[in-house]
């Protein structure tokens, strides 16, 4: 296993791990060395999953120790690429060493060049789903070589016309400005480097398969094109969604929701990497609190501020106390989803908060900040409609305390239809995600695959 250096997509490979573990098979996780710690405990089988702790090469422009994204602002993560690309030669060397059957990876798309000849299967693994890759096609690649600025109008158009819709209409509706901001960062070469996109096509077209984060129930479209497309298998791993733990709520958690209404609680959490400008933190905190629900948030802290208690607005905390909580430390976000008192969690839709949010029984606002987020956004809330987006301002994003409160009533409000209908369609599509034998059965036929894989 060898994944991009960042919490959200280190996280799902090693669940994905756990679950092969689980049926005896041995795994090598390459890791950057000062990040393994953080991942210890979440490795459920430490006699069958090996962690290969990477020494991050250290680049220009990076803060000293920096060796994951979670180190370095959003505008710095394409140096934490840089490093990873350095890391070739540890990567060779324990590959000649442990000669593994298949090396699942992500963003080092000089993987498959590394493996191939060493008689390894090289398999695509992106955390983010399907859905979210549906538009990285072959015919793509020469086009990002030679740079989109140098293509013609009727080259683009031949390429958007073989890209499958992934909502009613989504290919007549036009980006606002701040998505394709947002977006834009995948296509930059970087000091004349390898794009983001360009990296994933390599790696996509390189490979002996493909797999995604995804089931079939709410993907299988996406799926089934890339599969044609590529022609080569695309292997879906269903939710892979963590076992019900036997840890306990933190005590001061489970005390206080305990406390609270049942369905009462709106939980808010952008991930560990989201860090907001403090005006805009502010809307936040104060929209939740124009709410009127209890409220815990964790968040971190906004640019240019040190701690949390000195961005929030004055008089914040006194007019929320015993009613709302901002906590900038790690919280125990799947207890939290599935605890009887939460009711609405407002979230940015990265992939690893989609799956937690899919399969608990709250109702979800979503506030997308960069890159997949906002596709997953869009499907989330016009493809499924499992959930409502807050209202934001087109050219760059900005959203007001008015509208965050206004999306939380929206999905929150037993009189509202928009709120029925979404709720109707979470509660549904949860249940067919969490039932009995789904991710087993999603398990197994992944095995038979990646045994085809190997004889093939």
């Amino acid at each position: 296993m060898f994944p991009w250096f960042a919490m959200g997509h280190i996280t799902p490979y090693l669940k994905l791990s756990n679950k092969l573990a689980e049926r005896g098979f041995r795994i090598s996780f390459f890791i950057p060395a000062k990040t393994q710690i953080k991942f210890n405990h979440l490795n459920l089988h430490p006699h069958l999953i090996q962690f290969i702790p990477l020494t991050v090469p250290h680049v220009d422009g990076l803060p000293p120790g920096a060796d994951s994204s979670a180190d370095v602002r959003a505008d710095k993560t394409h140096l934490i690429q840089q490093a990873l690309d350095l890391t070739q030669d540890q990567v060779q060397i324990a590959l000649e060493k442990f000669k593994p059957d298949i090396i699942f990876f992500d963003f080092a798309y000089w993987v498959p060049s590394v493996a191939r000849p060493l008689g390894i299967k090289s398999i695509f693994f992106s955390v983010s789903g399907a859905m979210t890759n549906v538009g990285l096609v072959p015919s793509m690649l020469p086009i990002v070589e030679k740079g989109i600025e140098h293509s013609t109008y009727q080259e683009l158009q031949e390429l958007a016309k073989i890209i499958p819709e992934t909502y009613q209409g989504s290919s007549s509706i036009k980006q606002p400005p701040y998505e394709i901001k947002g977006m834009s960062f995948a296509l930059i070469k970087y000091e004349g480097r390898i794009s983001l996109v360009h990296r994933l096509l390599i790696a996509m077209r390189d490979s002996d398969a493909l797999c995604f984060r995804a089931c079939h129930e709410t993907e299988g479209l996406f799926a089934d094109f890339l599969e044609n497309q590529y022609n080569m298998p695309v292997l879906l791993t269903g939710p892979i969604l963590t076992k019900t733990s036997p840890t306990m709520l933190e005590e001061r958690w489970a005390k206080w929701l305990g406390g609270l209404e049942k369905g009462s609680v709106v939980y808010c959490a952008f991930g560990s990497e989201c860090v907001l400008e403090k005006d805009q933190f502010q809307e936040l905190v104060l929209g939740l609190e124009k709410t009127g629900l209890p409220f815990l948030a964790r968040l971190r802290p906004p640019v240019g501020v040190v701690t949390l208690e000195e961005a929030l607005p004055e008089g914040f905390e006194e007019r929320v106390k015993g009613r709302g909580v901002v906590h900038g430390g790690w919280i125990q976000q799947e207890l939290i989803l599935s605890h009887p008192s939460v009711g609405c969690f407002v979230g940015h839709c990265g992939s690893g908060s989609m799956w937690e949010s899919l399969v608990s029984t709250c109702q979800l606002v979503l506030v997308p900040h960069f890159a997949d987020q906002f596709l997953n956004t869009n499907f989330m809330t016009k493809g499924l409609k499992v959930a409502v987006d807050v209202e934001r301002r087109e050219e760059d994003g900005w959203f007001t305390r008015e509208g965050v409160c206004k999306a939380v009533k929206l999905v929150m409000d037993e009189e509202s239809e928009v709120g029925e209908e979404v709720r109707s369609n979470h509660l549904k599509l949860s249940n067919i995600l969490s039932s009995e034998g789904l991710e087993t059965s999603y398990i197994n036929n992944y095995i038979l695959k990646l045994n085809d894989l190997l004889t093939s």
